[in-house]
Formats: structure tokens, C-alpha cells, sequence
């Protein structure tokens, strides 16, 4: 579908009411665009059309896929907010809540930058991910917005037209895949090689126009003899042509193939009117053209997670040429080519489709969810978006024939992790195709696996982590381990100070009194004797500093330390081994205040605790300006990298979108928001925000940026 630059709202309507009579709905659109009209007057576009045919043709867009009508109107509105200063509130006086919120949803995914650098990748794809886990159609709507846009690009530079189309590639294509909306995906790839690799693109045209009357004719003949042989058996259908895509061309030459070895340049589309028509009709077409071995894929059996069910065989036709034919009813066609779009029943009685569907298949972005929260570094979160969630997708087999989606890339082990975790701990082999396979092998589309399993064994072995793709396969093998080592330590620990108090001649029963205990959780800050045997079997306590806060016999470790500072017992190296160089001292345990979070780049001192090595302060933290006898000299070590912790308080004179605006200012910058906390205070605005950060220099930029927020009146670093 080409650009509608004179596309009338008298046009659209036309186009809505062909599914959509309901006539307080409809006067709705009616008044989103009066709205956004008198809202959008007088602003252009870049060719110079005004701006109202925009989301005119998004909303055609939608439309031609019978979108619903809260869908339509926040079409139609979706550049209010951005483009004329319309608030919120403003759309829920006038339309609901509900198109409110997806209009703001469009909004804030509209404003974000989704190139970059490594972390701003990863900030973007987040925040875009999540956010879409709230409604599907704010998502639908974008992938419409984004295809008007592409449509008309050829008006920007050629640096922002590549830019643009990478993006379209990277970011939506694979999602609207996922979503199974084949046909806004089709044209959004083609657009997006034109404008990336206009060479290739027009290349590719080219040969195909040169054959097109002789492919015409090969078409129009196969249909004709095809459709006979139906007709002939009484099976109602229709057959299309079926133009080849000029993206999916071009992969397939870019993987290496010659254009006449591509199968599908010819091929059919046959509509049906049920499921057992599909499988008469390829039986009828089988009995006259001979198929292709290993061409055949029963995708109505079997459907692909996106929910495309359709027949697929290649067959030698007319002439001893390939066609590769299609055969699907109506309401097939209409999923795969519109995918969950294809489902506007939002709020009928009980659980829709579109909402069982959402369930089902939004799965993989809560599945980024969970990358999230397992703490992985920021390069390891954009490769597991990319490789788990964005990555070419295989489709593998069950013995039962179950699907299961994975990534391309996957092994044996990701497959026995993605049925259950209890498989993967008790696998001992693999089988694929009835045949025995190493557990590294990489699984390929349509493979069946058997996972061996036996309940004796002792749980995964640790070079797995290696040979596992996904990062769910990864985190599982890694938890395993994390409680064998808990388990591990507290037995150690327990045999350790069992040894230590009969080395002492101190009776078990009488120094594990309740009271003993309850000092010895007290000093420590632990809650249990499990807590206390762990710690000493990983070594984060010694048994006398446990036996000393009872019986007070020896000196402590820290009076030691002192001593060992004022007498200048040792060498005069630094510790070079840490972040934080403690002069005059080796291999003693540092730990960041909580009080001042202090980051590099910050004046430091430490502080000699209980029990607890050494606590590394702010200079001007009011908690430790009159304890100089415990103080020592400390300072950073210039080789560090690490991110440190510390917390801002953010004053403002209203909360509208400072949260979003806060995360924004991380954009294409070293930070990371880990938390946003709102204080009430009498009727103030004031925001304490949790960053990570380098080193002082950064901090200072931020803060200065969230100054620059036009509702912002002051920042400052929080001592507890």
C-alpha cells in the first residue's frame, strides 16, 4: 500500500464502517478528529503536507485491518501530546481513560532513542519491552505509525534514512513477527532494504521485472489448471498469485543462493473454506505435480507460535518449473496476515481471544522480565535480548510432538531446561532425529528430541553454563550451583567452629545458649545459625571473632588492626588488589558505607568497625566526624571501573512525567537508574532516585542535567 498524502477523514470513515455500525463509536472517531485537527493546524510535515494526514493514515492503516474503534481514535490522536503540549489529563476529559493511556503509551515509546551506544541499547529495549506488556494495541499502533513514516522517508537525509531503516530491522520487524503481523512486517523489511541498501533493493526489482511477463505467464497457467482439478472435486476456493518479497530475495541471495535457484519466485495461494478441504486439495495438486522432497511443511497441524497455520509444498508445475503453493482457509490467511491483529474482540464476556492470545504469545516479554531481575551486566542483557528474544526463531519437536520455541543457537540443553528445570538437572543425554547427539550440538528447525534423563543423577554439570544459549538455560544451571555451594559452606562452616570451641575446651551446648546467640545475631546482623555457619565456611568470619563477642578473652580484629597501623607492622605497599586502597595494609575486608554511598572520585577516609574490616566514608559524612581515633587513610584505586551505588533527592514543583524524564536523561550516558521512590511531603514533589555510576565526573553531569528538567528545582546527594 502506497502513501495517501490527499487520504480524506470522509475516506477513512468509509473504510471503518465496513465492520464497525456502532454509531456512538463511531461518532467517537468523529471527535478524536475534529480534536486532532484543530490541535495539528497549521503544523507541516517535512514534504510539506499538513500534519493531520499523519495519523489520518495511520488510522487507515489500522483500519484496513479492522482495528477496533479506542484503537482508531488513539490513531488518531497518537501525536497530540508530543507534537501540541496536550496533556493526559486533557484526553481522559474528553475520551477515557483507556485511549488516554494508549495514546500515552505511543507517546512515550515514540520519545525514546532506540540507537546508540551498548547501554543506551539497553535502557531502550527495556524500557520499550516492559512498557508493552500493558495493552498489545500500543504496539499495533506504532508498528503502523512507524509504516506511514517509512512510506514517506524518502524526504530525509540519506544518513537518517539508514539510521531509520537499521532500527526498523533491529527492533520492529522482529517483534511484529512475534506478533505474527505478516503483512505490516513484509513492508517494513522491504522498505527498510531500500532505503539501507538501495543498490541491492533496485537490483533485486530489476531482475524481477525483466521475467515479470514470463512469470505472469507461468502463473496464470498453473492457476488455471490447478483451480480445474479443484473445481473438478467440488472443493469451493480461490487462487492468488503470490509475489515473492523482496527481502526474503534478498536473504536468500545474501546466504548465498543464485536467483534461479530460489524456489518460490513462482508461486500460488489457494483459499479454502475449512481445514479438511486444505489437506483434499494439496492431496488433489500432489496427484498431478510431483512435490519437492523435503519441501512439504504442515503448518495447520503444527502451527508457528505467532499463530500462522497454512500448508506449504513445492511441486514441479508447468513446464518443470517450481511453484511453491499455499493452501489455507480464509480465516487463516487472515491471522497470518494480520496475526493478533487479527483478534479485536477486547472486551466481550469472559476471556477473548485477543486476550488469551496476549497471554500466550507476549510470553517472550516477560521473559525479559526475568532477564532483568537476575542482575546480569549491561552488555550480557543486550545479548540475551538479542539472542532469547530478537534472534532468528527455531521451531523443535517433542516425541509427542509438542512445539517448542527456541532460539537459533539453542542446544539439547536449552530444549531439557525450557520443558522443566528438573529435566535439565537429571539429563544425562540427548537423542535428535532417533539419533544420539552431544549435548552441545545446535538444534535446527522441525528436529525432534528425546531428553534421557535419571532421577539418580547428581544435578548438571558445570561446563553447561558454556554450552547453553539461552540465558534461562544459564541462570538455572547457575542457581543449582549457588545452593550446592550454600550447602556446601554450611557444613564446612559448622565443622569449623564445632573444631574451634573443643580446641577452646567450651562446651557447645552451653555457648549456643539462646542469650549467646542472640548477641552473637545481634553484632553480626544475621538472623540464624545457618546465616552464621555460611559465613564462616566462605570465610566472611573467623570462629575466634565469633567466640570473642561471647567470652571477650582476646583482642579483637580491629584492635589488632589499630595496632598494626600505629606500630607500622607492615610493609609500606599498597592494596593494590581492590577498588579502594587502604595505605600501609594488605588483604583486609573494605566494605562501602550505607550511610554516605561514596563513589570514585570522592574524598575518602575508613573507618576501623566491629567486626566488619573496614568502612570506607565520605570525608564530610557527619557520621564519622568525631571518631578520628578508629580513622585511617584510604583512597581509590585509579585503575578501578566498577560501578558504586549512591542515592539523589530530586525536588520538583509538580510529578508529571518526572519519572520518565529522570530515566531519559540516562540516554546514550555511563548511568543506570536502579530505583525511583516518591516522598510525600506535604504537598512537595520530591523524588529519591538509586543510581549507579562510575565516578564522581558523571554523577556531577547528571545531576547538572536534572536540573536543566524544566519542573526540577534542585538535586542533591542524600547521607543517611
Amino acid at each position: 500500500m502506497k502513501d495517501k498524502p490527499k487520504l480524506t477523514f470522509e475516506e477513512l470513515l468509509e473504510k471503518i464502517k465496513t465492520y464497525i455500525q456502532d454509531e456512538k463509536q463511531l461518532d467517537m472517531i468523529n471527535k478524536s478528529y475534529e480534536f486532532a485537527s484543530i490541535k495539528h493546524k497549521g503544523q507541516k510535515r517535512l514534504n510539506h503536507t499538513d500534519y493531520i494526514k499523519h495519523p489520518l493514515n495511520v488510522a487507515y492503516i489500522l483500519a484496513s485491518i479492522n482495528a477496533d474503534y479506542q484503537t482508531i481514535c488513539a490513531a488518531l490522536l497518537h501525536d497530540t501530546m508530543e507534537m501540541c503540549g496536550v496533556s493526559k489529563e486533557e484526553l481522559e476529559d474528553n475520551f477515557g481513560n483507556e485511549i488516554a493511556s494508549l495514546v500515552d503509551g505511543v507517546t512515550k515509546i515514540n520519545r525514546l532513542n532506540y540507537n546508540g551506544d551498548t547501554e543506551s541499547q539497553v535502557a531502550n529495549h527495556r524500557k520499550i519491552l516492559v512498557g508493552l506488556t500493558e495493552d498489545v494495541r500500543v504496539i499495533i499502533i506504532k508498528m503502523a505509525d512507524r509504516l506511514h513514516n517509512m512510506r514517506t522517508m524518502y524526504i530525509l537525509d540519506e544518513e537518517k534514512q539508514k539510521a531509520n531503516a537499521k532500527e526498523t530491522l533491529e527492533i520492529l520487524v522482529p517483534i511484529a513477527h512475534r506478533l505474527g503481523m505478516n503483512k505490516i512486517k513484509t513492508e517494513l523489511e522491504e522498505l527498510s532494504l531500500r532505503y539501507s541498501k538501495p543498490d541491492v533493493y533496485f537490483g533485486i526489482v530489476e531482475r524481477l521485472n525483466k521475467s515479470k511477463n514470463e512469470r505472469n505467464k507461468y502463473v496464470e497457467d498453473m492457476m488455471d489448471e490447478v483451480s480445474k482439478i479443484l473445481n473438478e472435486h467440488g472443493i469451493k476456493h480461490e487462487i492468488k498469485g503470490r509475489a515473492k518479497s523482496i527481502y526474503s530475495i534478498y536473504k536468500k541471495l545474501d546466504n548465498g543462493k543464485r536467483f534461479s535457484d530460489i524456489y518460490d519466485l513462482l508461486a500460488l495461494r489457494v483459499f479454502v473454506d475449512t481445514e479438511a478441504d486444505c489437506y483434499q486439495a494439496m492431496g488433489l495438486i500432489h496427484s498431478k505435480y510431483r512435490p519437492v522432497p523435503k519441501r512439504l511443511k504442515d503448518y495447520i497441524a503444527m502451527p508457528k507460535s505467532n499463530m500462522y497455520q497454512s500448508l506449504h509444498t513445492t511441486v514441479f508445475g508447468k513446464d518443470g518449473n517450481f511453484f511453491e503453493i499455499q493452501i489455507r482457509t480464509y480465516e487463516m490467511d487472515r491471522v497470518a496476515e494480520h496475526g493478533i491483529a487479527s483478534h479485536w474482540s477486547y472486551k466481550e464476556k469472559g476471556k477473548t481471544m485477543l486476550q488469551d492470545t496476549m497471554e500466550e504469545k507476549l510470553q517472550f516479554f516477560r521473559n525479559i522480565m526475568e532477564i532483568k531481575e537476575n542482575d546480569t551486566d549491561e552488555e550480557q542483557f543486550v545479548k540475551d535480548v538479542k539472542g532469547d528474544i530478537l534472534n532468528d526463531t527455531i521451531y523443535v519437536y517433542t516425541p509427542k510432538g509438542d512445539v517448542i520455541e527456541l532460539p537459533n543457537g539453542s542446544t539439547p540443553i536449552d530444549f531439557a531446561y525450557r520443558v522443566h528445570t528438573n529435566v535439565g538437572h537429571t539429563m544425562v543425554g540427548a537423542i535428535v532425529n532417533e539419533k544420539i547427539v552431544p549435548l552441545d550440538y545446535k538444534l535446527k528447525n522441525n528436529d525432534i528430541i528425546k531428553i534421557n534423563t535419571n532421577k539418580n543423577q547428581v544435578g548438571p554439570s558445570s561446563s553447561w553454563i558454556d554450552m547453553a544459549y539461552t540465558s534461562s538455560a544459564r541462570n538455572k544451571i547457575k542457581a543449582y550451583f549457588n545452593k550446592i555451594d550454600k550447602e556446601q559452606y554450611l557444613k564446612k562452616g559448622e565443622e569449623i567452629f564445632i573444631s574451634e570451641l573443643r580446641k577452646r575446651k567450651l562446651s557447645y551446648n552451653e555457648f549456643a545458649s539462646d542469650d549467646n546467640l542472640k548477641k552473637i545475631f545481634k553484632e553480626l546482623k544475621i538472623d540464624n545459625l545457618n546465616d552464621l555457619y555460611i559465613g564462616i565456611g566462605n570465610n566472611k568470619y573467623s570462629p575466634n571473632q565469633i567466640i570473642n563477642i561471647i567470652t571477650n578473652d582476646n583482642k579483637t580484629k580491629e584492635q589488632i588492626l589499630i595496632d598494626r597501623v600505629v606500630n607500622k607492622e607492615t610493609n609500606d605497599d599498597s592494596n593494590n588488589k581492590g577498588d579502594v586502597v587502604v595505605e600501609g595494609i594488605d588483604n583486609i575486608k573494605v566494605s562501602i558505607s550505607k550511610c554516605c554511598h561514596p563513589i570514585p572520585g570522592d574524598e575518602i577516609t575508613g573507618y576501623i568497625s566491629s567486626g566488619h574490616g573496614i568502612n570506607i566514608h565520605r570525608v564530610m559524612c557527619p557520621n564519622i566526624k568525631d571518631l578520628d581515633e578508629r580513622l585511617i587513610k584510604v583512597h581509590w584505586n585509579d585503575k578501578t571501573d566498577q560501578k558504586y551505588s549512591t542515592y539523589l533527592l530530586v525536588h520538583a514543583t509538580d510529578n508529571k512525567e518526572i519519572l520518565f524524564n529522570i530515566v531519559a536523561k540516562t540516554a546514550n550516558t555511563n548511568m543506570v537508574v536502579k530505583s525511583i521512590n516518591t516522598i510525600n511531603n506535604e504537598g512537595k514533589y520530591i523524588f529519591e532516585v538509586k543510581v549507579s555510576v562510575t565516578n564522581l565526573l558523571d554523577l556531577n553531569k547528571f545531576m547538572n542535567d536534572l536540573k536543566n528538567i524544566s519542573n526540577v528545582t534542585n538535586v542533591e546527594r542524600v547521607i543517611k
